[in-house]
């Protein structure tokens, strides 16, 4: 079989990445996400899975440089601007950039899935990271 016969499977091949990463099979994920990109070259899916991946391996830095990289290609990416929104919100120095991010998707898509995540991201950041104390600060009092 040629690569031309499995040009119609590309989004078989990133939903079975993202079960991968979802099952922590890293190997499996990447060597899925790479035949996808073979599929389609420049195609946005694999490198969002991509993203997906380090973002669950909390590697916050190479995972906002990926859907970074989605929304330079694809501006008005929701589920890439979402999940940047969630890594920066991560990230103490960027706390407010990634709720903000954050904040925008919600208001602006229509898919009831990317809104639950997003005002689930929302509320986690509000109660947990932005309530965290500082090291200066101590531990939580109740």
């Amino acid at each position: 079989m040629s690569l031309e016969s499995y040009k119609n499977h590309l989004t078989t091949f990133v939903e079975a990445g993202f079960i991968a990463v979802n099952q922590s099979d890293e190997d499996s994920a990447i060597k899925l996400f790479k035949a996808a990109e073979l599929l389609s070259p420049g195609d946005f899916l694999p490198k969002l899975g991509m993203g997906y991946l380090h973002l669950c391996k909390l590697e916050l830095k190479q995972a906002c440089k990926v859907f970074t990289e989605v929304l330079e290609t694809e501006p008005n990416n929701e589920i890439a601007k979402a999940f940047l929104g969630l890594c920066l919100s991560l990230n103490p120095n960027e706390v407010d950039k990634g709720s903000q991010i954050l904040k925008e998707t919600d208001q602006q898509t229509k898919d009831p899935l990317l809104k639950n995540m997003t005002s689930n991201a929302i509320s986690f950041v509000e109660k947990f990271v932005k309530k965290a104390p500082t090291p200066t600060q101590g531990p939580l009092k109740k």
